[in-house]
């Protein structure tokens, strides 16, 4: 279909279904923009909704990214303030559409849209929600963010400024992550490695993850 934010109340039939990006606004690093989880939550969003006949409402921009605080710029509401959020905006959206998906973004959000998604099920809301993922991505603005913005947003990358973060793999990283946040694992918040990203790269990624959003809007 199209963007939600564009239409007009009559053009929106009862029970349509509306797909709702969920990014955050953090660091990613000197060299990729602080939108970088919306950019690509939205574009994931605006695919999925083309190819299921669905509407893209607006991101909800805003995220639970406390572990990147110690970072300037990044901005979080934090996990209970965006619980509230989907549950009051998916509410609100059931009174006239037939199901709602939330396309996740963040990995930092996820405690928030478990227990959101929990609660509107209960309620009886037809309702679910989906992550951004493709095999083989690393955490946190390394390649392959860096090539998902150079193939959506090329102007907003700093390539003159990527360079690696901390390569251990997440998992060995996790309780350091935990006890301090990113600041605590990476010097300059990456947590991967920017070098040889494309867009070309990007463009199957991107691929890849509406396709597995697809899978995932299905089940």
């Amino acid at each position: 279909m199209a963007a939600l934010a564009g239409a007009t109340s009559p053009d929106i039939a009862k029970g349509a279904t509306v797909i709702v990006p969920v990014g955050s606004v953090e660091q990613h690093g000197p060299h990729l923009p602080l939108d970088t989880d919306t950019v690509v939550a939205s574009a994931v969003a605006a695919a999925l909704a083309e190819r299921t006949d669905a509407w893209c409402a607006p991101a909800i921009a805003y995220g639970s990214s406390g572990e990147h605080q110690s970072f300037p710029g990044t901005s979080s509401i934090g996990t209970p303030v965006l619980g509230l959020v989907v549950v009051e905006l998916v509410r609100s959206l059931r009174y006239w559409a037939g199901r709602v998906v939330l396309v996740n973004g963040h990995g930092g959000n996820v405690e928030a849209l478990r227990t959101a998604v929990h609660q509107l099920v209960g309620e009886g809301h037809d309702v679910g929600w989906i992550p951004c993922a493709a095999p083989g991505m690393d955490a946190h603005a390394g390649r392959a963010e860096t090539s998902l913005m150079l193939h959506l947003r090329a102007d907003s990358v700093r390539l003159d400024r990527a360079e690696a973060g901390n390569t251990a793999p997440i998992g060995r990283l996790l309780p350091h992550l935990r006890q301090g946040g990113v600041a605590a694992v990476s010097r300059n918040g990456v947590l991967g490695d920017p070098r040889g990203a494309s867009a070309a790269e990007g463009e199957r990624l991107l691929e890849q993850m509406v396709e597995q959003a697809l899978s995932g809007a299905r089940a």
